[in-house]
């Protein structure tokens, strides 16, 4: 059996907010495995978030932006050690650049990206150049390009987060609003798909797992465990699969009904969601 150390607890306190004697536990059960910790701790009730990616540490600015046809739109997140560098101006205008130049050449993945001019100097060059004039370990972590008949832009909460949505109508007034309030309910709501076909089928065998396991320990009959389980499971769709989400604007609505609502037969094909650190 691995030592659990305290960190490891404290790691794991962080990352779900149990308690730390649950964490202790929950690490010496699954042999210092978190994710197995982690269903652990579901298990046996505990309310875990499934947005703990976002509370990784790292600085820097995530930028999004699209063509002028609303044809092509990229996300690309510059980070950099320190909170004061991130918003700097000059840090905050090197990282758009990089992101006007990934609009431009469409690149298809990050390294591709770096091995682009940016001026006079190849990316990586100019990367070398800016960390000798901040002092600090500087690299373009997250490169993400989508291509559609219509592609919304959205950055939140001071750069920290980009969003993509491509939609499949002709662009319009009333479907680039639509489009950006799905952009936030995504920044807000982090769904983990499109919709149900797109989940991965392990997560999907993880759920109806924990959800018998939950049902058992709640008491539950074990041949009503799977019964209570696809339940739980079609409860998992509607708060992490975008289109079944509750708009949080109009919590009568689905995402999938305020698109149908706002144009005939708009929908959303597919998104791209780059949070800081994540």
């Amino acid at each position: 059996m691995s030592t659990i150390s305290a960190a490891d607890v404290n790691k794991l306190r962080q990352l779900t907010g149990a308690g730390m004697m649950d964490c202790k536990k929950a690490l010496t059960e699954s042999n210092g495995d978190f994710e197995a910790a982690i269903d652990f701790l579901r298990k046996k009730g505990q309310k875990i978030s499934l947005n703990r990616a976002d509370r990784a540490a790292k600085e820097g600015a995530v930028i999004a932006l699209t063509s002028d046809d609303r044809k092509t739109g990229v996300v690309i997140e510059l980070n950099c050690e320190t909170d004061f560098v991130a918003k700097n101006e000059d840090f905050v205008k090197f990282a758009n650049e990089i992101a006007n130049l990934a609009l431009t050449n469409k690149p298809a993945n990050i390294e591709a990206l770096k091995a682009l001019t940016i001026g006079t100097l190849p990316l990586e060059q100019r990367l070398l150049d800016e960390m000798g004039k901040t002092g600090e370990k500087m690299d373009v972590s997250k490169y993400e390009i989508v291509n559609g008949e219509n592609i919304v832009a959205y950055i939140h909460a001071g750069n920290r987060m980009g969003v993509l949505v491509e939609m499949n109508n002709a662009p319009s007034d009333a479907n680039t609003a639509a489009g950006k309030d799905t952009a936030m309910q995504i920044a807000a709501m982090n769904p983990i798909a499109l919709n149900e076909s797109e989940v991965p089928q392990d997560t999907i065998n993880r759920e109806i797992e924990v959800g018998k396991e939950q049902a058992i320990a709640e008491g539950k009959p074990a041949e009503m465990a799977e019964k209570i389980a696809q339940g739980r499971l079609n409860k998992f769709y509607k708060e992490y699969t975008l289109l079944n989400q509750e708009f949080v604007k109009d919590s009568s609505k689905t995402i999938a009904k305020m698109l149908a609502d706002t144009e005939p037969g708009l929908v959303v094909k597919s998104f791209k969601r780059v949070a800081l650190g994540a």
